[in-house]
């Protein structure tokens, strides 16, 4: 890439009058710098590293001593943004086809053993640099907007709505499912029927993009994520407690998970726990609605109320105040 090239898409300022006008590569780890390569300085420490292995150029955003007045040094405002422009402007040209999705529907997809042709992105713009650099022509890419900035994409599809029902539930709780899937029985796995409508949607843009996929047991997803308790909301190992705490810190997916557990737990006592200024219309009336405006009172609900599920949105299962990064078999999906 020419030198006034880079200046233009990074809307970067040169502040020196250097002997190089062209760059091989762009590297943001100064171990990976080889002869010719355009060093974006995230770690400052690390330019004069960078500056030894042959950098022709250092992209900076914050006050740097100019080391090498005949390599090339460009202030910009913000690295990241910078990064992001570069990598636009190296996609344009690849033959690629980008489909974006909602959380759920690219962290199952992260779980899905796929062919390299077929990258998810769940990243910053670093890892989508790196994932994305030298990508080959015909490679699909799928994205959640939510996650992941669109700005670098100049084209996005969306994933199939008319999709087929291929998936035959054989049984199911609340938390696990046994389905058939292209004649193979996935028996008892532990992850909840909520969720089985955003795989159908993966699977069935894996077929019609002929993407070969292999289903493989799912670990934990940060939706629909339940912690079994004891009165005194103690961690209990999975299905050994009849009090379940759910929790989903996507405050966009409350109604679908309200209108799940209504239809699929009609015996039990379930009560919603929502931030006080979530307004939704659609859920003013549902019976057992609280609202809370700290995390400090979300524990008083759940002790002043008898329950069997409490569904809590907005935050996550850390809140509670024994850790659970040590315990096992204590979210719906653990094996």
């Amino acid at each position: 890439m020419r030198l006034e090239n880079t200046i233009a898409l990074t809307h970067g300022e040169l502040v020196n009058s250097p002997f190089v006008n062209n760059f091989t590569n762009i590297v943001y780890e100064a171990k990976s710098v080889k002869r010719g390569d355009l060093f974006i300085a995230f770690d400052e420490e690390s330019i004069e590293e960078a500056i030894f292995n042959g950098a022709y150029g250092i992209i900076f955003d914050k006050p740097t001593q100019i080391q090498d007045n005949e390599i090339a040094w460009i202030k910009v405002e913000s690295l990241e943004d910078a990064l992001k422009r570069l990598l636009r402007f190296m996609l344009i040209d690849k033959e690629i086809v980008v489909y974006e999705c909602n959380e759920i529907a690219l962290k199952l997809a992260l779980q899905i053993i796929t062919e390299p042709s077929f990258i998810v992105l769940n990243t910053d713009i670093k890892g989508m640099f790196k994932s994305l650099n030298g990508v080959e022509n015909g490679t699909t890419v799928l994205f959640s907007p939510t996650l992941t900035t669109p700005d670098i994409f100049t084209q996005t599809k969306t994933l199939p709505q008319n999709y087929s029902h291929s998936i035959d539930i054989i049984e199911q709780t609340l938390f696990e499912t046994s389905f058939i899937y292209d004649n193979v029985f996935y028996e008892r796995q532990l992850i909840s029927p909520f969720f089985m409508p955003y795989l159908e949607q993966l699977l069935s843009l894996f077929k019609m993009l002929k993407i070969n996929f292999r289903l493989r047991k799912f670990t934990p997803i940060e939706h629909f994520e339940a912690v079994f308790t004891n009165k005194n909301f103690e961690i209990k190992e999975f299905g050994t407690s009849d009090k379940v705490l759910i929790f989903e810190k996507n405050i966009d997916l409350i109604e679908k998970e309200i209108e799940f557990l209504q239809k699929q737990a009609t015996w039990a006592k379930i009560i919603y726990i929502i931030p006080h200024t979530v307004a939704q219309e659609s859920i003013e009336n549902i019976s057992h609605l609280h609202t809370y405006k700290n995390e400090n009172e979300i524990k008083g609900i759940l002790q002043n109320n008898n329950f069997h599920f409490a569904l809590i949105v907005g935050v996550d299962k850390y809140i509670l105040t024994k850790p659970l990064a040590n315990q096992t078999q204590i979210t719906l999906f653990d094996f």
